[in-house]
């Protein structure tokens, strides 16, 4: 008997909004416990929520990328159920009428070819506090309760790890290419719960499935659905029957574990929220948040292929953030260099940003002065090494790359004479790789080639000595 996997993804996004979604306490993240907490997000007796209408917007926004229908009416409403992270008793959410429903979006697969992934809705609601287990206790930060969330829910239309991990890897680039969200899924940004089946191939009866909560990585999404699609046909193969529940993944026994059984909508007994009104969406006010979304990610990606003729890889990089598809775009205006401006950004720029812990919009410099020093190494004014170094001392004082050069005396050395007169040194000071060279092992040239330009720290022209040596070197044979 030959089984199928049968996935549908519910994916928590944590809007960027600077307060909460019914108060206005801060949303910032990694400050002291239980620092931004006020009567409504503690869910106190009296206190009365206020819905957040940059909440509304982003999340119609979101709904706009993936091709939703925007609900003209929608309401809030009590999910029911008690947990010590849940203040309330109730969180308030969206069950019959969510703001957006009946979306999609494609997803490009290995072979080249696309599927498209159904949305089922999105819809507004609000997270939870945080519990922090340690040896002496469980102790409790309220700093997350109420930050504002959406759901974005797809249909069961995943048949492998690989196309759930597409699916994540697409919609996390979307959500964060039009700004409603940092995706940030090592501080809880962004996280998912796996609803997953297993099916007769060829059949259209779906099994009972099981639902794996809180997946914070696209390797867990990957190893936790591989691991229950095993799981489950090994219960059916000895005639066990799958169990409708909740499981999470133990990443370090690398396996899933039963939480509980799962709850149904009956149990979440769901009712409008009495205090929180309806929510009324006019036409204009999608036409003007229709404006507000920048080019998505995959739309850059295709014009930078189409425009600068860059590979899918330079691309794919380069039009992931806005910030750094404007610093690009703004160099190559100045410079006319595409293919170069790319390198140098996703070779040397990326590496600087990541080992400084920095975005591109943290760095000291424009892309004025990127393009004055791709010119300067284009020109042969410095070296390629040289300018590597500029560019290092150009993120610690954002001083332009000429005034770098002139004041650690940097400029290209292109005088042969000067450049000759180090090479014969250099020359009589290794005869053995002279030998080498007679003997027809040519990279004693490329060791020679170095030797000179540490000799000249650098600032020697290489082709110039790269031309010097070999010439010397056959008047020696």
């Amino acid at each position: 008997m030959k089984f199928e996997m049968v996935v549908g993804l519910e994916v928590h996004v944590e809007l960027s909004t600077n307060t909460k979604i019914y108060c206005g306490c801060s949303t910032k993240f990694g400050d002291a416990p239980n620092s931004h907490v006020c009567p409504i997000c503690l869910g106190l007796p009296g206190s009365l929520p206020r819905l957040n209408k940059k909440v509304v917007e982003y999340a119609i926004m979101a709904g706009i990328a993936f091709n939703c229908t925007i609900s003209r009416k929608s309401r809030m409403d009590r999910k029911n159920y008690f947990y010590p992270d849940c203040p309330k008793n109730y969180q308030i959410t969206q069950d019959k009428f969510p703001l957006c429903r009946n979306g999609f979006m494609e997803i490009e697969l290995g072979d080249g070819t696309h599927k498209r992934i159904g949305i089922n809705r999105i819809h507004i609601e609000e997270d939870a506090a945080k519990l922090i287990h340690r040896k002496s206790g469980t102790f409790i930060d309220y700093n997350r309760a109420g930050v504002p969330l959406i759901e974005i829910v797809s249909e069961a239309d995943i048949r492998s790890s690989e196309e759930a991990v597409l699916y994540l890897k697409k919609l996390r680039e979307i959500v964060y290419s039009i700004g409603i969200s940092d995706c940030k899924m090592e501080e809880g940004s962004l996280r998912c719960d796996a609803n997953i089946s297993v099916k007769q191939k060829g059949s259209t009866k779906l099994g009972i499935r099981t639902e794996i909560k809180n997946i914070n990585s696209f390797k867990a999404l990957k190893k936790a659905l591989e691991y229950e699609y095993k799981r489950q046909i090994s219960v059916i193969e000895n005639h066990g029957e799958i169990n409708q529940e909740t499981r999470r993944w133990n990443d370090s026994k690398l396996r899933t574990e039963v939480i509980r059984e799962k709850e149904y909508s009956k149990d979440y007994r769901y009712f409008p929220d009495g205090d929180l009104v309806t929510i009324n969406i006019t036409d204009e006010y999608i036409e003007e948040i229709k404006k507000k979304i920048p080019e998505m990610s995959y739309e850059r990606e295709k014009r930078f292929i189409k425009e600068y003729n860059l590979s899918k890889h330079e691309a794919h990089i380069l039009s992931l953030d806005i910030c750094v598809s404007n610093f690009f775009e703004d160099t190559v205006r100045i410079s006319n260099r595409p293919q170069v401006v790319a390198n140098w950004i996703v070779e040397y720029i990326f590496k600087l940003l990541s080992k400084n812990s920095m975005n591109i919009d943290d760095i000291k410099f424009g892309s004025e002065d990127l393009a004055e020093l791709i010119e300067l190494v284009v020109s042969e004014t410095i070296s390629n090494d040289i300018g590597r170094k500029i560019l290092k001392e150009m993120f610690l004082t954002g001083e332009s790359p000429s005034k770098i050069a002139r004041k650690k005396k940097l400029l290209q050395n292109n005088n042969e004479d000067e450049i000759n007169k180090i090479v014969k040194l250099v020359i009589n000071e290794n005869q053995k790789a002279v030998e080498d060279y007679k003997n027809g092992k040519k990279r004693a040239v490329k060791f020679i080639i170095g030797l000179v330009m540490k000799k000249m720290e650098g600032k020697a022209n290489p082709h110039i000595v790269s031309k010097l040596v070999k010439r010397e070197l056959e008047k020696v044979k």
